[in-house]
């Protein structure tokens, strides 16, 4: 099951990871949310993250811890 995150107005967003590769050719882990549930969700919070909400526009974000 896909992590899920509901914002303060109730909006579900769930966290996803890709690997992608900079313009330099190193191969960097991004994490995101959507809406949806697509290829790559992660079932947990990555160790050291922690799940913050926006104040402007309410959209989730990792942070370091």
């Amino acid at each position: 099951m896909a992590f899920e995150f509901k914002n303060s107005k109730g909006v579900a967003y769930f966290l996803h990871s890709r690997e992608v590769t900079l313009k330099g050719g190193r191969a960097q882990r991004i994490y995101f949310f959507a809406r949806d549930v697509r290829p790559g969700a992660l079932d947990a919070v990555p160790e050291g993250y922690m799940v913050m909400e926006t104040t402007k526009t309410g959209m989730p974000i990792l942070k370091k811890k």
